[in-house]
């Protein structure tokens, strides 16, 4: 566990002043100038060093993505877009940054848009957040009001922040399809190449980062790069905000070290698994899109990207889901499948027909109305559907039922032995295609 001095959100609670003041006295715009006259090369090394990784669920190295941006500018601006379009199902953690500590995002803005030379940025924020966007607004404001931003700031780097407020869809928290809304069109994933760092936003460079990922900055450079590397394992290194929802004695976002236990995490912050350990059944280790672990995974689970990718897990966004063995899993699972199809674009094939197929089939065998054969069936076709669209909606949506399958299939297996108890059943009466 990290010391509260180690702490990067002083303020995740809302107990303490989330304006300018409050801010400040917690660290926040100190030697703000220091860094940007040290210099775009050395702000994207020092990231880069700190091994700090993107923390909206891909987990790919910040400081390199950086550094793809164009060295110069030339005929068309750059330009920096932050994803608060947090709409992951378990997670939770950027609308309490963002509504209690605005002036940490704003301010790196400031230096992850002098790093990729952009005058202007864009916080694209959820549309449900309407709090979160008037307090980030406020504090915008302030920031204007302080000369911290603005043209001719007191840092000497002319920079302009905006606030763009989407309309509730999950696909635009994909980045591509982020900058098609934020361009007043309709929310669709682009075919890449080309990447963002060549023709994004009004078809000019630009980065698209997550909430997290860009409120770290400036504590990391001011405190270095190797205090943030010396938390958490090699190529999981740093501090990460965990939220923690569902059968557990007090759900929570905390903030710790990366790479620390699963087991830690629900014991020490949450109060334990409703019921005790030994009643889990299974945890949703990354926010609704990652496969399931079973309690005896979760036993030894670290939370950091390579520990969870071993598992055939992933970290994403750090939203831990805790199942008790009170929960209809397969149910559970129908319910995410549910949320899928109705969140797809619709613009793939696999996706937007996949989807419906895997929700429909699993509602049927959630009440065992099902034949054993459509388990692999519904396997390959989620299968079928990962890795084969445009965005990772697709692979968002076969996770969990691969996740379903692969760790309880014999609870599947059993619904439907006791849905025939009784029953008359001619083979080939209920088929998987409808």
């Amino acid at each position: 566990m990290i010391a509260d001095k180690d702490r990067i959100f002083l303020n995740l609670y809302g107990r303490h002043d989330w304006r300018l003041e409050g801010a400040k006295q917690r660290g926040a715009w100190n030697a703000t100038k220091d860094m940007i006259d040290a210099g775009r090369d050395w702000i994207i090394q020092q990231v880069k060093d700190s091994g700090l990784r993107g923390r909206g669920g891909a987990g790919f190295p910040t400081g390199l993505k950086w550094s793809f941006m164009p060295k110069e500018v030339k005929d068309r601006p750059h330009y920096l877009v932050v994803n608060a379009d947090e709409s992951e199902p378990g997670t939770c953690k950027d609308r309490d940054m963002m509504r209690h500590d605005p002036h940490l995002l704003i301010e790196g803005c400031l230096i992850a848009s002098f790093a990729m030379q952009a005058h202007a940025a864009y916080i694209y924020i959820r549309g449900e957040y309407v709090l979160e966007r008037e307090h980030l607004e406020a504090a915008i404001k302030e920031a204007y009001k302080a000369k911290l931003i603005g043209k001719n700031n007191i840092h000497g780097w002319d920079f302009d922040l905006y606030v763009h407020h989407g309309a509730g869809a999950y696909i635009c928290g994909e980045e591509t399809a982020l900058l098609e809304s934020l361009e007043g069109k309709k929310g669709q994933p682009r075919l890449k190449p080309p990447f963002p760092a060549n023709a994004g936003l009004y078809g000019c460079p630009t980065t698209v980062n997550n909430v997290e990922s860009i409120a770290v900055v400036p504590t990391i450079l001011r405190r270095g790069a190797q205090w943030f590397a010396g938390f958490g394992r090699p190529n999981n290194t740093g501090t990460k905000v965990f939220c923690v929802s569902g059968h557990v004695n007090k759900p929570c976002n905390v903030e710790d070290a990366m790479s620390i236990p699963l087991k830690y995490l629900l014991e020490q912050h949450c109060g334990g698994v409703r019921g005790g350990w030994s009643n889990l059944k299974a945890v949703i280790p990354g926010g609704s899109s990652v496969r399931m672990i079973t309690q005896e995974m979760a036993e030894d689970a670290l939370m950091d990207f390579d520990s969870l990718s071993a598992l055939k897990s992933g970290l994403g966004t750090a939203g831990v889901i805790v199942m008790d063995k009170s929960t209809d899993l397969i149910k559970a699972i129908a319910r995410l499948a549910y949320f899928y199809k109705h969140e797809s674009c619709g613009q793939c094939t696999p996706c937007r027909e996949g989807t419906g197929w895997m929700w429909r089939v699993l509602e049927r065998m959630a009440v065992g109305q099902a034949e054993h054969r459509e388990i692999d069936l519904l396997l390959e076709v989620a299968g079928q559907v990962e890795g084969h669209t445009i965005c990772a909606l697709g692979d968002a949506a076969a996770w969990p039922v691969q996740g379903l399958i692969w760790r309880f299939r014999g609870e599947i297996e059993e619904r439907i032995d006791r849905y025939r108890l009784g029953k008359p059943h001619v083979m080939g009466a209920a088929i998987a295609a409808e």
